[in-house]
């Protein structure tokens, strides 16, 4: 006998980030439609929505709502951390649990989340390792001003300076904001090797077109010289940026394009980008989950994630973080082109495992 569960889906389909969300939200709904198709699961899904439209306030009362006027326990949802952090509250009061497809600054390990997109040791360390073999140490660092700009860039730092580096110069903008000015202004100056950018949405568009205009008129920056470099661009956003975002170097757990397959169904032709890849992967992950196992939608997170069948997907019972490739890749011609693809690693959210520096190089294109 199929089951019908109410699935909370709480992304912005408005606002600074909302190409990221609405390429999330995008997968979690293929998955869902999915689900509801698949004669051999004895699960369907019935989506709970709700729209922050941007706004950080909202989410909390929105998560609640879901989970207080429905059947929902969990929710597949959130972009930025800020508001990842606003409903850990609403979860742990009404007993629900997130499915967060976005990828983060890690030092986070929720009993009440699943990270089912990248952390630190997935994106950023990777892209450091490449860029500072390639490139130099010499960083000018750029966010927007909130946890995940101040987070990334504090490791950014760190690691940096333990591999004889130095930080050039380190500035923020509010979210939304594109004064951009004086950023570009303090590149054109330091010249760095290379400058890691965390800012998002329009903020991270005119600091772009602004990098573009300096590389056509200053001979240092052009040539390929101090690439820009995030952890969070992917192909969602590469319409908005257009020309001003060729020779961006970004870091996820897969690209467009990129071969070969790869588990948890990143390889997968007809997903946009890794954002999308991550939203379809929550849902069909918790639907496996669920599967054949009926008053498992009730069980707590831990629980549920301690079946064997969630270590055989990659979801890690004492994380709860995901097992997920490595892919560094550039912008050319207005597409990604991967340069290095890595074996999928645990995600480590409290970076405290060794690591190569030099991770072995499965495919790289010049």
């Amino acid at each position: 006998m199929t089951r019908e569960i109410d699935l909370g889906i709480l992304f912005s389909r408005s606002g600074t980030y909302s190409l990221i969300s609405e390429a999330s939200r995008t997968g979690a709904l293929k998955a869902i439609a999915e689900v509801n198709a698949d004669a051999s699961l004895d699960v369907t899904f019935r989506p709970v929505e709700r729209d922050p439209q941007g706004n950080v306030d909202a989410y909390a009362p929105l998560c609640e709502e879901i989970l207080q006027g429905s059947g929902a326990r969990h929710v597949i949802g959130c972009t930025t951390s800020w508001s990842r952090k606003e409903v850990i509250p609403a979860l742990e009061r009404m007993d629900g649990a997130l499915w967060y497809p976005a990828p983060y600054e890690g030092f986070e390990a929720s009993d009440r989340i699943v990270y089912t997109h990248a952390s630190p040791n997935q994106h950023l360390l990777p892209l450091l390792d490449y860029v500072f073999a390639e490139f130099g140490t010499r960083s000018y660092l750029t966010g927007s001003n909130y946890i995940w700009g101040w987070e990334m860039n504090r490791l950014a730092r760190e690691i940096g300076m333990r591999a004889g580096g130095e930080v050039l110069g380190e500035r923020y903008l509010p979210l939304g904001s594109t004064e951009i000015t004086r950023i570009v202004e303090e590149i054109a100056d330091l010249k760095p090797d290379f400058v890691l950018n965390q800012l998002i949405g329009p903020s991270q568009y005119a600091f772009l077109s602004a990098m573009a205009e300096l590389r056509q008129r200053d001979p240092f920056f052009a040539s390929g010289r101090c690439p820009v470099l995030s952890c969070n661009v992917t192909e969602c956003e590469l319409p908005a940026m257009g020309a001003a975002a060729e020779g961006l170097i970004s870091a996820g757990p897969w690209f467009r394009g990129q071969h070969p397959a790869l588990p948890g169904n990143f390889g997968r032709e007809d997903f946009g980008s890794s954002l999308e890849a991550a939203g379809h992967a929550s849902v069909m992950m918790l639907a496996r989950l669920l599967a054949d196992a009926p008053g498992a939608e009730n069980l707590p997170l831990s629980d549920l994630l301690a079946q064997p069948r969630a270590a055989a997907m990659g979801l890690c019972a004492r994380t709860h973080h995901t097992r997920l490739p490595v892919a560094i890749a550039q912008v050319r011609d207005g597409a990604f082109v991967p340069l290095r693809t890595e074996a999928p690693v645990e995600g480590d959210p409290y970076l405290t495992r060794e690591r190569e520096t030099a991770p072995t190089k499965l495919r790289v294109v010049k």
